[in-house]
């Protein structure tokens, strides 16, 4: 949605009327994930996709015919493997697309939450057309939905809806200003996320080594930790390997919601540390909760190496995976996340 902000505005201020496609479901292999989408002005520009293939063209003609006056629909484009690679479906893959022309009002509002990176979702009866925009907060369905972080069609009242699910992007928070942590940064910022870098030490903790960093914190753990407030879109990484730091980092990290809490050094390392907390009070069962070597076992060795490793196990935390070969994997290969 973020990529098409600007089209959406610059429309709106000139009136036009605007149809839009949604990817509500997909079947097998799919280019674009649940909650792709693709606006068509009555002027004919074009903004986002969600095939980025032959398809594409068909669901424009379709959001024509509806700003023509066409009632609302569901379209599935199922593409057999002799067609899959001439319409931009790899493997075969089937999607089922939502075409309607929303209301104005309601897109506007929905276009401010994700100006503003708060949490909505956006329902859609896939049956009559009726939306509505729900707040976090103001709906526990709506509020399962936006914790679970993915949008998905739901049945609701024995009716069949799309949750379209909206929030700002994932924050990674990092605990130590290592040579690490703004390479974490730079890949984090690579696949969209929002970094925090935080750090006591104010020589360590500057802009020009954390280039890469969207906010850099001078703060003891306690104090950075409520600044930045944790939620359960928050993965948390502690790299200073010092108990000063690390001890009251970790504790404080477990009393939130965040959805992962890693920690660089040894499995010696760990294992101290682990009696250390222990000791401080820390239950077995919340100790658990830490990923400690945190990364995957790919043979880094750099600091680059090393990011990407621990990047990519907060990324299978997030997607509920092991973070396994995908070789030796029965199920889908794209998680559904928003």
């Amino acid at each position: 949605m973020r990529e098409i902000l600007s089209e959406l505005n610059r429309w709106h201020a000139r009136g036009d009327r605007i149809a839009m496609a949604r990817v509500v479901a997909t079947r097998r292999s799919a280019p674009r994930p649940i909650g792709s989408k693709l606006v068509v002005s009555e002027t004919g520009e074009l903004a986002g996709s969600v095939s980025g293939g032959c398809v594409e063209s068909e669901v424009v003609e379709a959001a024509r015919e509806v700003l023509g006056g066409g009632a609302p629909r569901l379209v599935t484009f199922g593409i057999t493997d002799d067609m899959a690679l001439s319409v931009g479906l790899p493997c075969g893959g089937e999607i089922d697309v939502w075409i309607d022309e929303p209301d104005s009002t309601l897109l506007q509002q929905l276009v401010e939450v994700v100006r503003d990176e708060r949490r909505a979702v956006f329902f859609v009866d896939l049956e009559d057309g009726t939306e509505r925009l729900v707040p976090e907060g103001d709906n526990d369905v709506a509020d399962e939905l936006i914790r679970a972080g993915h949008s998905k069609v739901v049945e609701l009242h024995g009716r069949r809806l799309f949750a379209d699910v909206f929030g700002p992007p994932p924050r990674l928070f990092i605990y130590g200003a290592v040579d690490t942590a703004d390479a974490l940064c730079a890949a984090a910022h690579a696949i969209g996320w929002r970094t925090i870098v935080a750090d006591a030490r104010g020589r360590f903790a500057t802009r020009e080594r954390l280039p890469n960093a969207d906010e850099i914190i001078v703060a003891w753990p306690d104090e950075a930790l409520s600044q930045v407030a944790p939620d359960h879109a928050t993965a948390i990484l502690v790299l200073t390997h010092d108990d000063k730091f690390d001890l009251p980092l970790l504790t404080g990290a477990l009393a939130t919601d965040a959805y992962y809490v890693g920690a660089l050094g040894s499995r010696r390392n760990q294992e101290r540390r682990r009696e250390r907390l222990l000791e401080a009070g820390v239950d077995e069962l919340e100790l658990a909760r830490i990923s400690g070597p945190a990364g995957l076992d790919i043979g880094a060795h750099t600091p680059a190496e090393t990011a990407v490793s621990m990047l990519a196990e907060i990324m299978a935390v997030r997607a509920g995976r092991d973070g396994g070969r995908l070789k030796q994997s029965s199920g889908r290969i794209h998680a559904e996340i928003a």
